[in-house]
């Protein structure tokens, strides 16, 4: 019997212990032999559960028990996780995660440490919940080179835009509604300001590009400053506004990474994936445009990719994944300043000052002093010397590009 551990018992971490006793038979049949959880790390009293008997609060007893040969860590953070993990792989572990912000910060040291000692560290939960990418990415679209992802990351953010789109709910009661049913945390900062769709693409990108592609340096807004007045501007221009992930290869190998809200035209199938639904898009040079569609996140969903991922390690424990990328030292990520785009501009003050500023494709009719302009292409940091320029004569009351 292969014996593994559970590094957590929150929403997911109960929800991989959920999956083995829900589906042991199949769990058994996948690895030819039965999978017990044997221990549970957590800090609080479980002691009252069925399987109460098989928490514990010291980690060293998981690190020094050789009958474990996989652990799912599903902590969080970057604190105890990180080291956690690091010993675990140390001793001879394979580590399973849906830790984004771990694999975001430390993968790459942490895919290091699991070669050297011959084991698997696998992260398939960390992005997009149940939804398969990882493994697509390594594995089935392994022959591409990759040209650019593309995608909704994030299901607290799509499920406040979709409430803004079709029900015309302002953000501030759409966010308080993704708060009561459960969507989003008591401290929404990191879905709202983009931040853990950030590390999503950077995931990605690592991935794609082979080198590490630091959060810290990666362009990253969010959704914070968008109104129902962007909204049903959006839909006048045939457009949606959705916060997107992007990642996009240059032809000298560099590669432009971001996260900010968009206008993408209702017929994009992006368009059309709503409340807590995540897409990724996925341009490979071989096999054209492909899509990965499905809820970015809940228990099992994300449980389900976690133990997905530890039977695979059972699986190849003599034959490792083979998965690996850089440093950052090869320098990648390229300033976003540079990227071309065409732009949503909402302005308040004379329309003449508006286009003799920007190269303006289309121009409403103002009202209450209002104009919106789609723009031509222009650079990030055109866009934003310009929006310096028109704020000296009226008001620039948003700026969003359009895809």
């Amino acid at each position: 019997m292969i014996k593994a551990a559970i590094m957590g018992h929150g929403t997911v971490g109960s929800g991989v212990y959920e999956v083995f006793e829900m589906n042991a038979e199949k769990i058994a049949r996948v690895v030819g032999e039965p999978v017990e959880v044997k221990y549970v790390l957590d800090l609080r009293d479980f002691s009252a559960l069925p399987y109460g008997h098989k928490f514990i609060s010291d980690f060293a007893v998981i690190e020094n028990d050789p009958e474990v040969s996989v652990v799912a860590e599903v902590m969080g953070g970057v604190g105890a996780a990180y080291q956690f993990t690091k010993r675990c792989l140390q001793a001879g572990k394979s580590v399973c995660t849906s830790n984004k912000e771990l694999v975001a910060t430390h993968g790459e040291e942490l895919l290091r440490i699991a070669e050297e000692h011959g084991v698997n560290y696998m992260f398939e939960a960390s992005v997009g919940g149940g939804i398969p990418i990882i493994r697509p990415m390594l594995q089935c679209l392994a022959a591409n080179e990759f040209n650019e992802i593309c995608g909704i990351l994030n299901g607290t953010t799509n499920y406040i835009l979709t409430q803004m789109i079709h029900n015309g709910v302002r953000f501030e009661d759409a966010l308080k509604q993704a708060q009561a049913s459960g969507y989003a945390e008591a401290d929404p900062t990191a879905d709202i300001e983009g931040h853990d769709a950030c590390r999503k693409i950077c995931i990605l990108s690592d991935l794609a590009f082979g080198d590490k592609f630091e959060p810290d340096e990666v362009s990253c807004e969010g959704i914070t400053k968008i109104t129902l007045e962007d909204v049903a501007n959006a839909d006048k221009l045939g457009c949606v506004i959705k916060l997107l992930g992007r990642a996009v290869r240059c032809e000298d190998g560099t590669a432009y990474a971001y996260v900010a809200p968009h206008l993408i035209h209702k017929e994009s199938p992006l368009a059309a994936v709503e409340d807590v639904f995540n897409a990724i898009m996925v341009d490979g040079n071989a096999t054209g445009e492909v899509m990965f569609y499905g809820k970015g996140a809940g228990k099992l969903a994300t449980a389900s990719a976690v133990v997905a991922d530890m039977l695979d390690c059972i699986e190849h424990k003599e034959n490792r994944r083979r998965i690996l990328w850089g440093n950052g030292s090869k320098h990648l990520l390229r300033p976003v300043d540079a990227l071309q785009s065409a732009w949503y501009v909402r302005y308040k003050g004379d329309p003449k000052d508006l286009e003799a500023v920007l190269p303006v494709e289309s121009v409403t009719e103002p009202v209450q002093g209002v104009v919106v302009v789609k723009t031509k292409k222009l650079s990030t940091a055109d866009m934003e010397q310009k929006r310096k320029l028109l704020a000296q004569k009226g008001q620039v009351l948003a700026a969003m590009r359009m895809l």
